[in-house]
């Protein structure tokens, strides 16, 4: 399988801005700039990107572990926070919000170490990746 994604950019990097187009049309000439990335302007940036992509990816690597370990999510919600520090992408933060019938805390949080480790955007990041995983 393969994925890909467009990106589009005019100008000089800060007065300049770009689009970005993904080929399923949920980003379609998605409007990125300097001030969406390092201030509060209107748009995405690659970070937020990476955020959405890990904390997609983390919650369906946990669903489908705790699914084969013989339990079923009522809900699995996770905000992730990727951090730009000096030019360096260096973290990301996953923050779990869980409601699992019949599962122990212990067991929960062995589950969601392991998916954390094993997620396919977890090993593709080469930076920090913490996890705070809380059992509702």
């Amino acid at each position: 399988m393969k994925r890909n994604a467009t990106a589009v950019w005019n100008g000089t990097i800060k007065e300049g801005s770009g689009h970005l187009t993904t080929d399923s049309k949920v980003l379609e000439k998605t409007q990125y700039s300097f001030n969406s990335r390092f201030a509060e302007g209107i748009g995405t940036n690659p970070e937020e990107l990476m955020a959405a992509a890990h904390a997609g990816c983390f919650t369906m690597k946990l669903s489908a572990d705790l699914t084969e370990a013989g339990f079923n999510p009522t809900s699995l919600e996770t905000k992730a926070t990727v951090s730009l520090d000096n030019g360096v992408i260096t973290s990301s933060h996953l923050v779990l919000q869980a409601s699992i019938p019949g599962i122990e805390d212990t067991q929960f949080q062995e589950i969601a170490a392991g998916a954390k480790a094993n997620c396919p955007v977890s090993k593709a990041y080469n930076v920090d990746i913490q996890l705070e995983a809380t059992l509702l």
